[in-house]
This record gives C-alpha cells, structure tokens and sequence, in this order.
C-alpha cells in the first residue's frame, strides 16, 4: 500500500501515513475535505498552469489520500545500510561550468533577471530492493541530520521520494500565510563561518531570494508579508541563512500553491521570465525537483490548513533502483563557474551521504554574538514597510487618499508589492499585465519588468513604448519604475546604456532631486542624462544623474515621473520617501516639477 513517512522538525515521532493514490491534472483537482488529508507529490512542471514555460517531462501530480494515519517513535526507523554504485553527474563541471558562464553574460548581463538557478543531478544505481534501501537512507537521515523543516520517505508505488529537505515553501494554519526563503550555503568545517556571513555574494543572495517570497506574499497575503530575521538555518553538513514572512489570507490553500508556484530560492527572479531562462539553458524537465510536498487538511474548526515543503535535498528511486539526487545553484552578478560548480558539489554531498556514509553524530551549534550581530546588522537599511507592523492609514498622503492607480505589470511581480505600498499611501490599486487595455485612473505606473528596453521586435517593449506616449499625449499623470523609467526616456530622446556591470540586487545611496535616497536596484539599462535639465517635445525634464557616470536615477517634467529603482524593494530603505515626495505633485492641478523632495 502507498504511505509516507514524516518527520517535522523539533517532533519526537514519525507520521505515518497510508492510503490510496490518484493522479490529477491540476492543482485545483487535488481532492480536498474534511476529514481526509491528502498529501500532494507536486512536479516542477505543473507550473504550467500558471502559463510559464518548462520542458515537459510528464513527470504526474500525485495525490495520496490519507486513509490511515498514526505517530511512531524516531527509534522505530533506525539507519540501515545500502549500498550505491556507479555514482557521477548527469552533467560534468566543464559543461555546467559553459552553462553558468552563458547565464551570467546572456542573461544577468542582458537584463533578463537578477538570479537564476541553474540544476543538474547527481544519479547512480542502488543494489537491492530500492524500498528497503529507502527506509535505511531515512533511518540515517533521521539519525545525522538536523535543522530540517521535514525529513521524509514517500512511496506512491511509483517512485520514491527520500530526503531532508530544509525548507518551508509555504504553510497556511489559523488563517495565517507563512513562507521561509532560505539561501547562502555553507559547508560546515570549510572555513570561517564569520567569514561566510560577511561575504557580499551570499549577502545580496538572501536579500534577493526575500524580495522575490515577498512578491508571492503580495500575492496570496491581504497586507503583504511582515519580514521577521535573518537567522541561521544549521543542518549537519551545511549551513544556510533564512527570513520568515508571515501574513493574514484567506485564499483557497491550492490557490495559494498555485499562486506560490515555485519559491525562488529554486528558480529566479523576476520569477516569469526565470522559468523561460531555466527552460532556454537546461533544456530538460526537472521531474520533481524545486516542486513541493504538500499536506493539505483541515483543522478542527473546518479552516483550510496547508504544510509544504520545498523538494530539495531530496532524491528519487525508481522501482529498479535508479537513483536520482537534482541539485543547483543560484547564479547572481558575483557568481563565478568554479563557485557554482563547487555548491552543487556540496549541496549533492548532504542528501548523498545518507546512501554513501555511515551516520554521523549532530553537531553543535556555530552561533555566538559575533554571528548574531552580523545578522541583525543585515536589516540595519533594509525598508522598514517589510518589516515593521504600524497601525491602518499611518502611512496615508491626504493628496493620494481615495484617488485610483492603475498599475501596468510589465512581468514582474513586483507590482504586487508596489500595490501594497501604494494602498498604504491612500490610493485604491489595480493591476493589470502589459497586454491588457489600461482602465481609467487618477494615476497610471508604468511597472518594472524583464528584457532589452530598446528591442523594437519585442511586443512587450512595443506595447509599453505606445502606452507610454499615448500617456505623454493625453496628459494622463503617470508614474515610472524600472523598465517603465527605460521605455520613458527612450520615448523622450534620451539615449539607453547597457550597464558594464549590472545592477542585480544592488542597494546604494543615491541623489533624487537634492534628497540623499537609500534605494535597490535591479537591471542592467538606464538612460544618460545629457544634462541636469533636458528640453523634450513634452515640457522641460529635470534629471536625477550619478555624478560619476552620468546615467539617470530619476527624472520628473509636467504629469509624469520616474525612478530606475525599486522603490517597493526590501533594499530600498527610503522606498517608501520617495514615493509620497513624487506621486503628490503629479495628481496636483497646477504642478511645479521642480521642487526639490
């Protein structure tokens, strides 16, 4: 009979499920009542539904509805032993090594996005009966490792799923939505865990796995998601760095893992066009890596509860021992082939010496007051609107209070939060995609969103390009972020610079119109400024430059302003400023642009 075997961290027992097996085509189909659990064996291709791109593989949605369910002590799955031969990667350190260096120069380089993770897998053959060579691995798992969200063991009949996996992707209980991003990885006994936690690489890295989980909790939370950390996340091989986002929702909990499809610790940002670049490089399906495993029920009030983890660390064993352990690594702007060759290297050891090695004893704790004042000083200038709870209207501008704002999503969910932001501001918010028609509004955002602004074969940049200057003709007032700063000042004559080095995930104190701004970037084009004040067909356009290279930061004239940050990102720490200084003036009848904010 199919069952599962799960063991939630900080639990004294096992769950011990058993039951029947359906498979289904959506999530929405997933059979959900009360008083049956289901537990959901989610591929990496389902995220399909969602219409973004993946290579096929067919892997199934499988459901086990839970029949049977009973706790048994830890010591009832002691380590066993197994034995596991032929044992290398799919793909070998040079070829991934090409495959890293073309994701950072065609892609980050280009603009496509400020970090992709790129997988290959580690396989081998496993001698014996692959069920009972499963239940060893776990008993070992259960027995070495430490700090896991879930240690587990699925059979479906079909396949078998064994691993430690330490992440919560999403869980939903007592009405609250919560997700973990989790990333930087450390090989306990490598070197300097101080070190590590001071390297800017893994730094930008965690900053900006949690503006892309906070994008997901604008999604599916009704105020967004509330940042709590940075902690340590210690396991018995690694050690990684973790925030938690908690917020109110009231979704349909296989809403929520649709809408949550998959975290980007696993996959990239701008989540959209992450899947299309996973899709261009690896050229092959995932089966179920970056998936979930997800525990679906009801509590005893009859509210919907939902507990899914991340499948990573995991490994898959067909019915004739075919062993699969999928692994990645997550590429930024610092990224080098040699660095990300060695994580998945790392990454691989943890599961595999489950069904290599002998069991190890739990280490101690790498913790000390020099590793918590490192993290606490990670939040020292990130944006306390994510981080901070405050009472309804506290933020409200009296000039914005009740007007509407249409925001133009130029695929990246980043508007999400840019709504959230403008709600708190008094506005009332919606959000519509690129290609839809722009409903009237007070104000109209030309959003942020991947790609080369200055791609005329793009229908993308075609669109937003006409939108703009239809915008610019009708004297609509208008806002500008990121890609829509771009496509605004290309329409207004200023020329379009690739930057040498992009700015992925990058927080820096810049000049916005005579105000010292803390703000994020992320993207790799940006307009020249010819001078601080520019004559356009559209009025005079005062700009907002960097004194050393001369590219614009922001720009504002008659109706419309810009910015070439985020000013809705977790590293925008004055965010939030330089909104109420730039958006009053725009929705004032009689307009003087050049009053310094």
């Amino acid at each position: 009979m199919p069952f599962a075997l799960l063991h939630r961290d900080g639990a004294d027992h096992v769950e011990v499920l058993t039951g029947d097996v359906v498979t289904v085509d959506t999530l929405a189909a997933i059979p959900l009542r009360p008083g049956q659990p289901v537990l959901a064996v989610i591929p990496y291709r389902q995220v399909a539904e969602r219409g973004f791109d993946c290579v096929d593989d067919g892997a199934p949605l499988e459901c086990l509805l839970v029949r049977s369910r009973h706790l048994e002590r830890r010591e009832a799955f002691p380590p066993g032993d197994l034995t596991v031969r032929d044992g290398g990667f799919d793909i070998g350190d040079d070829e991934y090594g090409a495959i890293v260096e073309r994701v950072l120069d065609e892609e980050i380089g280009r603009g496509e996005g400020a970090n992709f993770v790129i997988h290959r897998t580690y396989t081998g053959t496993i001698d014996g009966d692959p069920l009972e060579a499963a239940r060893a691995a776990f008993g070992r798992l259960l027995a070495s490792e430490q700090g896991t969200y879930w240690t587990f063991l699925v059979d479906t009949g079909n396949r078998i799923l064994v691993g430690a996996t330490p992440e919560r992707h999403v869980s939903v209980a007592d009405g609250i939505t919560m997700m973990n991003p989790i990333s930087g990885t450390f090989r306990n006994g490598s070197g300097s865990l101080l070190d590590f936690l001071r390297d800017p690489k893994e730094i930008e890295e965690l900053y900006m796995v949690l503006d892309e989980e906070l994008k997901m909790m604008a999604t599916v939370a009704e105020h967004g998601g509330q940042v709590a950390g940075p902690y340590l996340k210690e396991m018995a091989h690694l050690t990684h760095t973790e925030y938690l986002l908690a917020g109110r929702g009231s979704l349909d909990v296989r809403d929520v893992l649709r809408e949550t499809m998959f975290a980007p610790t696993v996959t990239g940002s701008p989540i959209e066009n992450a899947f299309r670049v996973i899709a261009r490089h690896e050229q092959r399906g995932r089966r179920y890596y970056a998936g979930v495993l997800a525990l679906l029920d009801h509590d005893e009030t009859g509210r919907q509860t939902l507990d899914a983890p991340i499948l990573i660390r995991t490994a898959e064993i067909t019915p004739d021992g075919v062993l699969r352990i999928p692994v990645g690594a997550t590429l930024v702007r610092h990224s080098t082939p040699a660095g990300e060759i060695a994580e998945t290297h790392t990454k691989a050891a943890g599961i595999l010496s489950a069904f290599t090695c002998a069991s190890s004893s739990v280490r101690g704790t790498g913790r000390s007051p020099e590793t918590d004042a490192l993290l606490a000083a990670r939040n020292d200038d990130l944006a306390r609107f994510w981080l901070d709870s405050r009472s309804p209207g506290a933020l409200e501008v009296p000039e914005l209070t009740g007007r509407t704002a249409v925001i133009v999503d130029g695929e990246d969910t980043f508007t999400a939060m840019l709504a959230h932001q403008l709600k708190a501001l008094g506005l009332r918010v919606s959000v519509v995609p690129w290609s839809a028609e722009v409903p009237p509004a007070d104000l109209v955002v030309v959003g942020p969103g991947p790609g080369d602004p200055g791609d005329p074969a793009d229908p993308k940049m075609a669109a937003l390009h006409a939108l703009v200057r239809s915008l610019l003709a009708s004297g609509r007032p208008f806002f500008t972020v990121c890609l829509g700063q771009q496509i605004l000042a290309s329409v207004l004559g200023l020329p379009l610079h690739r930057r040498d080095s992009p700015y992925q995930g990058l927080a820096r104190e810049v000049d916005v119109f005579g105000v010292t701004r803390r703000v994020g970037f992320y993207s790799s084009f940006a307009a020249v400024a010819p001078a601080a004040l520019v004559t356009t067909p559209h009025g005079p356009v005062e700009l907002a430059a960097d004194p050393e290279d001369g590219l614009v930061h922001a720009l504002r004239g008659t109706r419309f302003a810009g910015v070439q940050f985020h000013p809705e990102s977790v590293l925008s720490r004055d965010g939030v400023d330089v909104l109420r200084s730039l958006l009053p003036p725009l929705l004032t009848e009689a307009i003087s642009p050049f009053v310094n904010g």
